[in-house]
């Protein structure tokens, strides 16, 4: 297991080291939560690393990623833990027939008859973890009251069988795509990360690391070409993720250069909304030049 990170640097170098190419701002505050012990929401627009910063610290802690994905209507027990009822018909079932409910009641609601979900699981866990709460924003206050606990303590109170402390401190990340106000009782208790669409410097080192091979010409352009579509009125602008995608598609096509014409048949990688194809493909399309008249990049049929 990777020890404690010691300063910013060695968490920034670290990340890189696993493929995730940290801001000033994004090192310093998770080298705090791996020393503070402080949970850390992470705001921004849909596809800007969020996630993957979970994933990426888990990779460079050396820890297992545990990630309970948060959506609408989303409740306890597929979050902390449910009785395994079955089990426990079982138990009582192999009682005698005169064995006292106290008895059995003692028996059933032991900690070898709960099925643990997401939460409870990085709280038992003998080694620590990375907690991933993603896309917190999808679930309503109620559920957020019940995460307090968890949060602040890092543990969860079962009412047959009392409070279960965490064995070891979690690193643990809720992400939030701010598509509503969380509460103000769970920003309190945590640390605070918003993360925005990068300059077009850092996006191009993001994808120059993920497509070394891409020309640097191309992949200039590719990441020029995206901020312009990001800059318009869209259903949904593209992720980072999708800036790689569309740069491992170049690099398959064998592409020289990112004309009108390579643009339009390959720009779905980077578009997903059948409204914003014909508003991308009128507004930048158009301002990339036409291309060849066949042929889709430089490689051979």
């Amino acid at each position: 297991m990777a020890a404690t990170p010691t300063s910013v640097d060695q968490v920034r170098e670290g990340l890189q080291s696993v493929g995730y190419l940290p801001g000033e701002s994004t090192a310093l505050v998770a080298y705090l939560a791996t020393r503070l012990g402080k949970p850390v929401l992470v705001e921004g627009p849909a596809g800007v690393g969020k996630t993957e910063l979970a994933k990426a610290l888990a990779r460079y802690l050396d820890r297992r990623l545990v990630r309970l994905q948060c959506y609408e209507g989303l409740d306890e027990a597929k979050a902390l833990y449910e009785w395994n009822y079955r089990k426990q018909l079982l138990r009582i079932q192999a009682e005698a027939a005169d064995t006292g409910w106290d008895r059995v009641q003692d028996d059933i609601f032991g900690e070898e008859f709960l099925l643990e979900r997401p939460l409870m699981t990085a709280i038992a866990s003998p080694e620590p973890v990375v907690l991933l709460i993603d896309e917190i924003d999808k679930t309503d206050q109620e559920f957020e009251a019940m995460l307090l606990e968890v949060l602040s303590d890092f543990q969860i109170s079962i009412p047959e069988l009392g409070p279960v402390a965490a064995k070891t401190t979690p690193v643990v990340l809720l992400t939030s795509n701010n598509s509503r106000e969380l509460t103000e009782a769970l920003k309190r208790r945590c640390l605070y990360l918003w993360l925005d669409y990068p300059s077009v410097e850092q996006e191009l080192e993001i994808v120059r690391l993920h497509t070394p091979d891409l020309s640097e010409q191309v992949a200039r352009k590719l990441v020029e070409v995206v901020h312009m579509v990001r800059e318009l009125d869209l259903k949904k602008p593209p992720s980072i993720a999708e800036s790689i995608d569309w740069a491992r598609a170049l690099l398959l096509l064998g592409a020289d250069d990112i004309d009108e014409r390579l643009f339009r048949e390959t720009m779905s990688v980077i578009v997903k909304h059948r409204t914003d194809l014909d508003i991308v493909a009128e507004r930048v399309g158009v301002r990339l030049g036409p291309g060849p008249a066949s042929g889709v990049g430089t490689q051979a049929a």
